[in-house]
């Protein structure tokens, strides 16, 4: 198994429960210590692509989103306390690539895909009748700043990722039958005499040979890929993209909200005192469409302070009450990590951009060895189960 991030850690932990060997490369020290951990956590419904202009990403996204919290749960226990507690607020910027009555008839047919799904009152909240409200003018002024021209109220939730990933890294250590290779970066995979045989998988100055191969990685994927003789299939689009997480000395009622639609932001509340909040515009850091990009070295001292302001004079303008947060802070971290879609590229502001749509994930395969494009951090219990049932059984 390659990659110790959310998937990859899942579908180790599924595979070992079905009597399986499994050995875990990662090159951090720890499992889940990169894009699993240092992201928003949102566990989509299909409302954040409000520019797509079918509805192929949401009916992509729903099934291993609404199965989240009991597959979670069979992972790691209990997820109280943990999951952001109201719905969520979409902030329709004077900018958006969509206008509001586009917004309004997109998240009205979201709604009608949610409602006649089978698992609808399997989400973290029961969504088999999902409500979405616009705000009045005397609500969208209590919340939103300049710039914001609309409010719709979503029941999305999301979940406190750095508490997740210590729960899944535990998890995944404790099992049994998972034997971790941490520290360690992987070169290739290659097949020993045929793709239907045994593999081998290159470290540096070592090979180890094994009956089947997973890859999971998220950045460094299509590398190996490649030497696995598997074409990537493009076009995709790598980016870094950085972010802050601030835990205050008390609780606030800032709402979880996304500015929509394009190069904006959100903030998220996970509990009253723990919060993720970014702005694209300069948290976006690295992009490029080559097999990998490389990491950007974190900002530290005067260069995350500053970082740390730009973030929050922009939020401020359109969520004046993140204003509190920032006051408050008793611990603030600056961290990112790497998004990757297929999908034509250009920017977030271009409404043909393919970066408004995320329909094109799943697995690839060559004989014994499977290519996982986990496609977002909320399906990917669901993709780690399924798959962990077609290798066991």
């Amino acid at each position: 198994m390659l990659g110790a991030g959310i998937m990859g850690s899942a579908l180790a932990i599924n595979l070992a429960r079905r009597g399986l060997e499994v050995t875990l490369f990662d090159r951090e020290a720890a499992p889940m210590a990169a894009t699993s951990r240092w992201n928003e956590g949102k566990i989509h419904l299909g409302y954040l692509y409000g520019a797509d202009p079918t509805t192929a990403t949401a009916e992509h996204i729903l099934p291993g989103s609404l199965r989240f919290g009991d597959l979670a749960r069979e992972l790691v226990g209990d997820l109280d306390g943990h999951i952001t507690a109201d719905d969520d607020l979409y902030l329709l910027h004077r900018d958006s690539v969509v206008g509001a009555d586009t917004m309004r008839a997109k998240f009205e047919a979201i709604s009608g895909l949610i409602r006649r799904h089978p698992d609808a009152g399997r989400y973290l909240v029961d969504v088999s009748d999902p409500l979405v409200t616009e705000l009045t003018p005397a609500e969208l002024s209590e919340v939103a700043g300049a710039g914001i021209v609309a409010g719709f109220r979503v029941p999305e939730r999301s979940v406190d990722t750095r508490w997740f990933a210590d729960r899944l890294a535990g998890a995944v250590a404790a099992e049994s039958g998972v034997t971790l290779r941490l520290g360690t970066t992987v070169a290739a995979a290659e097949p020993v005499d045929s793709a239907d045989g045994r593999w081998r998988v290159r470290t540096g100055d070592d090979d180890e040979h094994f009956d089947l191969i997973v890859n999971a990685l998220w950045n460094g994927r299509l590398p190996v890929d490649t030497t696995a003789g598997l074409t990537p299939q493009g076009p995709w689009n790598h980016r870094y993209r950085l972010c802050v997480f601030i835990r205050t000395r008390s609780e606030h009622d800032v709402p979880s909200a996304i500015v929509a639609v394009g190069p904006f932001g959100d903030v998220k509340n996970y509990n009253g005192r723990d919060f993720y909040l970014s702005w694209y515009p300069v948290g976006l850091v690295a992009e490029g469409a080559e097999l990998e990009l490389n990491a950007p070295a974190l900002p530290t001292g005067p260069d995350a302070e500053a970082f740390v302001g730009d973030v929050r004079a922009a939020l401020e303008r359109v969520i004046p009450g993140v204003s509190r947060v920032f006051d408050d802070a008793d611990d603030t971290i600056v961290h990112g990590g790497f998004v990757f879609a297929q999908s034509r590229g250009g920017a977030l502001d271009d409404p043909r951009s393919g970066l408004h749509r995320r329909d094109r994930y799943g697995v690839e395969r060559r004989g014994a060895y499977y290519s996982v494009d986990t496609g977002k951090y909320s399906t990917a219990p669901w993709s780690a189960s399924r798959l962990a049932a077609e290798i066991a059984g």
